[in-house]
């Protein structure tokens, strides 16, 4: 029985989904080698569960108990020695990837499965570096994860039916809804999403359309909530840029190859939100408009 949960990471992910566990019931341990982003990922679960207090989703009482229920840690080795499941939320980098899960099979007891939130990378993979091949597996949540259903469950080759099965289940403990698939590059969400959010990228790269037409088409043409280029800065163009690579070296397809100004944005620094700055100004991050390099 999984009782006791670490999260790796404690950015936009891996703080949302420490906050979902906490809010079950589970022990969670949120792990991050950075005691400032273990603080800014607090800072975010407590002001989330304010807003759910607010609007009346959970009492005061509630928010109290799952914050009661998270504590952080610096040292992986420690975070990872009484675990029944660890969810791995790093940034999308394969070797750092590789690293954290040669740590946690190291360091976590044998019974404990370990879990990644990767968007795009091969979960086989990332199980040839453990010992414990049939207890990993994908468990790729959606951002922002106390909101989202979405668990898309990922089996390495190796994954056993008894670990697909535990991690299916505790999903729907969860208030989620898993959907279970095969480990190929992008999986199933992003192998759609991201080719779709590349051909926007394109698109406006040839000048067919400015980015707030582009965007308006597909919210009132295609009924999406919200557009392929809002979503891309919401989602991160460097984390855009990183699946699409994987998905282009993984099928050597070229139809997979990032748009030309997707690499250069990602060069200038220009990812999105999180930078201030990507298709739209965040400025005023309640009020975005389109960056001037669009106008």
């Amino acid at each position: 029985m999984i009782k006791n949960v670490t999260v790796i990471g404690a950015g936009t992910m891996g703080n949302g989904i420490a906050h979902v566990f906490a809010m079950h019931n589970y022990n969670v341990t949120l792990c991050d080698v950075s005691s400032a982003a273990l603080d800014r990922g607090m800072k975010t679960i407590d002001g989330n569960l304010d807003r759910m207090v607010n609007k009346g989703s959970i009492s005061a009482e509630q928010k109290a108990q799952t914050l009661a229920h998270i504590q952080t840690q610096t040292v992986l080795a420690d975070a990872a020695k009484t675990a029944d499941l660890i969810v791995e939320a790093a940034t999308e980098n394969v070797d750092l990837k590789l690293q954290i899960f040669k740590a946690m099979d190291e360091a976590a007891p044998a019974h404990c499965i370990l879990a990644s939130n990767t968007s795009s990378i091969s979960i086989t993979k990332i199980a040839s570096v453990t010992s414990r091949p049939e207890l990993v597996i994908g468990m790729h949540f959606m951002n922002p994860v106390p909101v989202m259903k979405l668990v898309e469950v990922i089996r390495g080759y190796a994954t056993s039916d008894d670990t697909t099965e535990t991690i299916m289940a505790l999903s729907v403990g969860l208030d989620k809804i898993p959907v279970e698939v095969n480990d190929y590059p992008g999986f199933v969400a992003n192998r759609i999403l991201m080719p779709m959010i590349n051909e926007s990228i394109q698109t406006l790269f040839e000048g067919v359309a400015g980015v707030h037409e582009i965007d308006q088409v597909m919210k009132l043409g295609m009924a999406h909530p919200m557009g392929p280029l809002t979503l891309a800065d919401f989602i991160g163009l460097d984390v855009c840029l990183s699946i699409l690579r994987v998905m282009q070296d993984g099928f050597g397809n070229p139809k997979y190859a990032p748009c030309p100004l997707l690499v250069n944005m990602v060069q200038a620094g220009k990812l999105g939100r999180k930078s201030g700055e990507g298709f739209y100004s965040y400025q005023d991050p309640k009020n975005p408009i389109v960056s001037n390099s669009f106008q």
